[in-house]
Formats: structure tokens, sequence, C-alpha cells
């Protein structure tokens, strides 16, 4: 049984981020600066950063064992975080709005240009999410 749900929760977030588009804001700036433009967003919303995933270091430490000699990115973060207002709201329209959380802010540096982005959400509901993404990351690189 806990195969199947995994499978079926693996299905579905990968259907949904395959579907998904990503907003992207330029910050002028270092890549430390941004990350700490971006967190400071977030807990200036009342809200508390649950983990940072160090995505950019994960892909350069592992580039050479799965046989790759690209550099993606100098750095990049995601910030994972929640929020329970929005969360419960979004999650009694629909309780399936549960696959979309917690919400991530990404901060990037790909050749000296660094950018704050968050990942769009579908249309109804989700949408109050999108806002509170936007409003962040516009904040966050100054926008």
């Amino acid at each position: 049984m806990k195969r199947i749900v995994l499978a079926a929760l693996t299905a579905l977030w990968g259907g949904a981020a395959a579907a998904q588009e990503v907003v992207t804001y330029p910050f002028d700036g270092s890549f430390d600066d941004a990350t700490f433009s971006v967190e400071s967003a977030i807990v200036s919303e009342g809200l508390v950063v649950d983990y940072v995933s160090h995505v950019g270091e994960m892909l350069n430490r592992t580039g050479e064992d799965v046989g790759s000699d690209v550099t993606l990115f100098e750095a990049a973060d995601v910030f994972l975080f929640c929020s329970a207002v929005v969360s419960r709201k979004v999650m009694e329209a629909d309780p399936m709005n549960i696959a979309h959380c917690p919400y991530g802010i990404f901060v990037t540096d790909r050749e000296g240009a660094v950018e704050i982005g968050y990942r769009t959400f579908p249309e109804g509901p989700m949408q109050e999410v999108q806002a509170l993404l936007d409003g962040i990351a516009k904040e966050a690189a100054g926008q």
C-alpha cells in the first residue's frame, strides 16, 4: 500500500512540476546579498524558513560522479517555508493542494547573473500562494 501511495504522489508531483513555469527577477548584487534579501523578505511576512536546500553545492559536488563537467550554477539555494494562514485556506478549498507545500523561492548565480524566482501554481486557490511568493520575490529583488 505504501508503495502505491508513494508512486501516486511521485506521479502527481512529477506531473505538476512538468506543467509549471518559473518566474524570475534579476538581483543587482551578489549571491550572498540575494540570499540574505530572500530570507529577510520571508521573515518580514511573519513566516519561518523551514529549510534551505543548497542545490548548487550538490550539483557541483556530484557532477563528476554522474559523468558531467557542466557547471549549471556558481551557486543556487532554495528557501522552503509555509504559511499557516494561506496553506489552510488553499487546502480547505482542496486538500490535495498539500502537494504544493512547502513553498519555495530560489536564488541562483549563473555566470555572475543573480536571480530570484519561484515556480508558478495552477489557477484557482493556489493563485493566493503565487501572489505571496511573487510579493516576497519582488521585495527581495528590490522591485
